[in-house]
This record gives structure tokens, C-alpha cells and sequence, in this order.
């Protein structure tokens, strides 16, 4: 009989994020177990049972209220978690991340319920401490402490994760596991018609070279920055913008007020399947992060061939190094992001080494099936046994 693992995820597909990627990636490459998830409803389009891959998918809430339906998620969810192993010998919970849904299996174990199931917590968070501390009036700081101290193992993206676990009063195993990259996905290299075609489409002409990013338009990405470093750039150098997010219409005004909207796209989100396209036609990957788990849209820069710009923040030192997989700029420094460029530009043997180091890193180390699913199995199969 296959052994079942019950996750609990705040969001899932068709919503995307690492975690969500993390999730589809590692249960696609594990057959020997079944899987089953009880995520949030966020809308009504998204049904309330499905099967999405190698996961039955199970989601609370009522679809409208997605604030609301996030608040109560960790209660309905533990309530179905009961509905769910009447009819199913669950072997272990697998929480991912410190969030609302991700809640409900401590909330069980708090009330004496199914104790003698353990739990397996991910953590992928890119928010400052700040953030993860004061979020939501303190609420997060709470989840963070019940979810440390109940865990039965623990599972993290970087070092930066690890030591913060550690720092929040981690008693138990924790395992670094980062997230991989769909290196055959970014990789693959782009037909010269449909290279031409998205240059035309964007109006990339000769001579132009492309900055871009692929990020959430939120204060940790820090997008501003890079719109304040075109100030000190000449005008072939444009931005390209590939994702949404609240602070979106702030970037615009931002661009408009230095006048370099005409030098910034912001293309609002775009697939993962269509993503590579943009990847390749583009120069510079650049995203100078203020806070970082890790930062699983370097990974896929860096796949794609692009040289990298990043802050050493967070998770990202564990696969950037300076002058050799990237550059490094200082935070809050757009001065500093400008001369990164010059220097990536006037510099071709830097330029391709970074390039190709980096590129041979992820496909040595981060590669979804190879090293990653072999570590997520011997986690797996050490919890069931």
C-alpha cells in the first residue's frame, strides 16, 4: 500500500509562486507516495475538489472573501484534515511555509488530535524579520512560534532559512533542500522567428540592451531601485518588467516622475511557459532584493544564460558569488546598481564567465531531478517510516 502525505498550503495552482512550483515539482517526480492538499479558495472559478498532477486538491472557504477565507482557512482546514483520514491512513502532514492553511495540523496537535502524526514544515519565506515579526499585528510572529515548536522535522531553502529557524527556537532536524529550476525549460533556446518577433513586439532595436526582472512589484524586490539606476544610464538601456503586484501603479508614477517611462515595460505577468522567451531576448538579469528565502527567479535567470545582479541578502549567497555566478550591488543603492551594468557591458569575458559559471551551477546543483528530489525522497521516506 502507497504511503499518503497530507500537505496544507496557503495557495496553490493555479496561483504560482516558488512554493506552489516547489510543491507541482517535487510530488510530480515522487509516485511512490499519494498525495492530497487542503489549500485556500481564493476564488470562485477555482473548484472546491480537483485533481491538479499527482495531488488531490481539497480548498476551504467560500471563494469571495479571499482576505476572510484566508483568516479561517487554518479552522476549516483542520476540520476537513478529520473529514479527509476518516476515509485515508495519512502518514505524515507536510506544512508549507508559516501561514494561514499551513496552520491547521498544529492547531490539531495543539488540541490533542492526531498527535502521533508527524508534521514536516517548509520553509520558504523571502520577507525580512521585520516582516515575518510585525505582519498582520504580530499574527505571524504567533504561527511562527506554534509552528517551530510543534514540528516534528523541518525543511529549508537556504541557509539564511536555516539560521532563522534556529534563531526562533528550532529543536528538531532541519534539512536544506532548495528549490530547483526546470533547467530544460529555461534553457531551451528560442527559434530566430520567435526571437525576432518578441524583440519587434517590445521594440527592442538595435543596439538596445534589455535590464529584467521577473518579480512581484513589492516593497522587498525593491523594482524602484532599479527605475532610479536608469538615471545614471544612457538611453538604450531599458527595463522590462515581467510580474504585478500593489505596488505597480506607485513604479509607474515613479518612472513618469524621472522620466524614463519611455525606457521601462511593464508587461504585468507573464506564463511560466512563456517566460524563458522574454529571458532570452533580454541582457541583464537584475532584481536587488531587500530580503530573500532564497530567490528561485535567479535560478531561472541563470538557466536561461542571463549574468545576474543581486544583493547579498538572505538565501542568495548560497548561489551567487561575486564575480563569479553574479555581481553583487548594495541595497538601497541604485548608484551602485548602474555601475554593476557599465560594468557587465564594457566587460565581455566577465560578462560570459559569469554566464556560463552560473549556468553550469544551477544545472549541477539545482536541477529538480537529480539532487533535489533525491533529498526530498530520503526526507519523505525517514518521516513514513
Amino acid at each position: 500500500m502507497q504511503k499518503k502525505i497530507l500537505i496544507f498550503s496557503t495557495a496553490y495552482l493555479p496561483l504560482v509562486g516558488g512554493a506552489e512550483l516547489a510543491i507541482k515539482e517535487i510530488t510530480e517526480r515522487i509516485p511512490e507516495y499519494d498525495f492530497f492538499m487542503i489549500t485556500t479558495r481564493f476564488s470562485r472559478a477555482h473548484p472546491r475538489h480537483e485533481r491538479i498532477g499527482n495531488i488531490e486538491i481539497y480548498r476551504v472557504g467560500t471563494g469571495i472573501l479571499s482576505f476572510f477565507d484566508k483568516l479561517l482557512s487554518p479552522f476549516l482546514g483542520a476540520c476537513l484534515a478529520r473529514k479527509i483520514m476518516k476515509r485515508h491512513s495519512v502518514d505524515f502532514f507536510w506544512s508549507m511555509m508559516v501561514s494561514f492553511t499551513s496552520m491547521s495540523p498544529f492547531l490539531l496537535k495543539i488540541c490533542g488530535l492526531h498527535k502521533k502524526i508527524p508534521i514536516l514544515l517548509t520553509l520558504q519565506e523571502g520577507d525580512s524579520e521585520a516582516h515575518l515579526t510585525y505582519r498582520y499585528g504580530g499574527l505571524i510572529f504567533i504561527m511562527w512560534k506554534l509552528a517551530i515548536r510543534y514540528a516534528d522535522s523541518i525543511q529549508v531553502i537556504s541557509n539564511y532559512l536555516r539560521k532563522l529557524a534556529l534563531k526562533r527556537g528550532a529543536r528538531v532536524p532541519i534539512e536544506i533542500v532548495p528549490n530547483g529550476v526546470a533547467i530544460e525549460h529555461f534553457s531551451k533556446a528560442i527559434s530566430d522567428e520567435k526571437r525576432s518577433e518578441l524583440k519587434s513586439k517590445l521594440g527592442k532595436n538595435t543596439g538596445d540592451v534589455f535590464l529584467v526582472t521577473t518579480s512581484r512589484l513589492v516593497l522587498k524586490n525593491a523594482i524602484d531601485d532599479v527605475i532610479k539606476s536608469l538615471q545614471y544610464l544612457p538611453g538604450h538601456i531599458k527595463f522590462v518588467i515581467l510580474g504585478k503586484g500593489p505596488d505597480g501603479e506607485k513604479l509607474k508614477i515613479l518612472a513618469k516622475a524621472l522620466k524614463v517611462e519611455n525606457r521601462t515595460l511593464f508587461l504585468g505577468e507573464i506564463s511560466h511557459e512563456d517566460m524563458p522567451a522574454y529571458l532570452h531576448i533580454s541582457d541583464i538579469y537584475i532584481r536587488p532584493s531587500l530580503s530573500e528565502g532564497l530567490g528561485s527567479s535567479f535560478l531561472e535567470a541563470m538557466a536561461a544564460g542571463l549574468p545576474v545582479i543581486a544583493t547579498p541578502v538572505g538565501g542568495i549567497p548560497d548561489f551567487l558569488i561575486d564575480r563569479k555566478t553574479g555581481l553583487f550591488c548594495r541595497v538601497r543603492d541604485p548608484r551602485s546598481i548602474a555601475v554593476k551594468v557599465r560594468e557587465l557591458l564594457q566587460n565581455d569575458g566577465l560578462r560570459n564567465t559569469i554566464s556560463e559559471t552560473a549556468k553550469k551551477t544551477v544545472e549541477e546543483h539545482y536541477n529538480w531531478n537529480t539532487n533535489i528530489v533525491r533529498k526530498m525522497k530520503i526526507i519523505f521516506n525517514t518521516i513514513a517510516k
